[in-house]
């Protein structure tokens, strides 16, 4: 394919609420800018401060608009949260008048939403991709009116009508490629951790889980002879976690509890040897990326709509996870699920089915004008950046 591209042009991208809808957004365009698109990007987003930070912070330009959530259940709130999705349709649509992009790319959210309608009325054409297992209400209600639908499993396909399906591509879930660039040394040295014994990860999201919080903390006494653990608690959590840590010398000496990670958080996979946490597809992803052999504890119960639970299912069924969810996760079958994952044999195992799980076929980029040397084998996050580029290009050549 050819490495340049359009600097008058401009893609916008859309989507936002959480983590899940903002960074692999920003892994696309961090891809995009490696392989040499130097055009114009923007993000429509949600009215969230902290959005907003993430974005800017990755030098992107952010607009935010009214939003409102989707409820299926009856709710007075959704009189009100109709009139600010309303009111997000003209303001997005206002902005993409005003930037005039070439593509619309959305990352979910119900933020999203809006965006994808005013594109759709404007004739931007629009590729959505879903992180989950299954399709989210905001990527089904995108669906509609995209060109492309990506997905980070093969089986997600099943959930669309008959109509869409030929327009879903498997993609995987793109990961941050800085990601990739962490130094096991470094990450060792800021965690005060030796290299003697292997390193667990544990995750609970950027707002921290209570339920895997006691979980480690439960199960410190069986780990910590055996392993060092560096837990990212969630910011709120963890002045409560750090105060119940064992007074014992070996326990304080082994463990160390970060409210949140920025980009050290690199550094701090490459000294892990075993990732633990909840099953949200950042999460999943990230490891799976990184060959991180999982253990996964899934948010599961009334309030959620399952997409953890599907998640960490598919990954045990690829080899990549163990799964402890409900009376089987407790403190000691988690001590011994981690330990059970570090045997060599199993690592091996699992770095095999991360690898093959998380790495995407060129194939559908091939074609007369931008064939490859092969069908390789490529990062998500590549490939999406590239797929971009590639209808980009398309666009270019249909409008002259």
């Amino acid at each position: 394919m050819p490495e340049t591209h359009a600097s008058s042009a401009c893609i916008a991208f859309t989507g936002g609420g959480t983590g899940g809808h903002i960074y692999p957004g920003l892994a696309v365009i961090e891809a995009m800018r490696a392989i040499g698109f130097a055009g114009r990007v923007i993000w429509i987003g949600s009215e969230k401060e902290l959005d907003r930070k993430i974005v800017e912070a990755h030098g992107v330009e952010y607009f935010s608009i009214p939003s409102g959530k989707f409820r299926r259940e009856i709710s007075l709130r959704n009189v009100t949260d109709i009139s600010r999705i309303i009111s997000g349709y003209f303001r997005a649509k206002s902005i993409l008048n005003d930037a005039k992009p070439s593509l619309l790319f959305s990352k979910g959210g119900y933020v999203s939403v809006p965006p994808c309608r005013a594109a759709a009325k404007l004739g931007i054409p629009i590729i959505t991709h879903e992180s989950d297992a299954s399709p989210g209400l905001a990527t089904r209600l995108n669906s509609a009116k995209a060109s492309t639908i990506l997905t980070s499993w093969e089986e997600t396909a099943a959930y669309f009508s008959p109509q869409l399906r030929n327009k879903v591509l498997r993609s995987g879930n793109p990961v941050r490629p800085s990601l990739f660039d962490g130094d096991k040394a470094r990450g060792l040295e800021r965690l005060g951790f030796g290299a003697d014994k292997p390193v667990l990860f544990v995750l609970g999201g950027s707002q921290g889980a209570r339920e895997v919080n006691e979980i480690v903390l439960g199960a410190l006494p069986l780990l910590v002879p055996h392993l060092q653990i560096v837990h990212q608690t969630g910011a709120a959590n963890f002045d409560e976690i750090s105060a119940r840590i064992p007074n014992d010398e070996l326990v304080r000496a082994s463990y160390r509890p970060l409210p949140y990670l920025g980009a050290e958080i690199a550094d701090i996979y490459a000294a892990s040897d075993i990732v633990a946490g909840r099953a949200g597809a950042s999460t999943l992803w990230e490891a799976a990326s990184l060959g991180k052999p999982m253990v996964l504890i899934p948010l599961s119960g009334p309030g959620t709509r399952g997409d953890q639970v599907e998640n960490a299912a598919l990954a045990a069924k690829a080899g990549a996870a163990v799964v402890l969810q409900g009376s089987d996760c407790t403190p000691g079958s988690f001590a011994g699920a981690v330990k059970n994952a570090l045997s060599p044999r199993n690592i091996k195992a699992a770095e095999r089915a991360c690898a093959a799980l998380t790495k995407i076929s060129s194939s559908a980029l091939l074609d007369a004008n931008h064939a490859c040397a092969e069908d390789a084998a490529i990062p998500s996050a590549e490939f999406i950046a590239r797929l971009v580029l590639k209808r980009l290009e398309v666009r270019a050549e249909e409008a002259r």
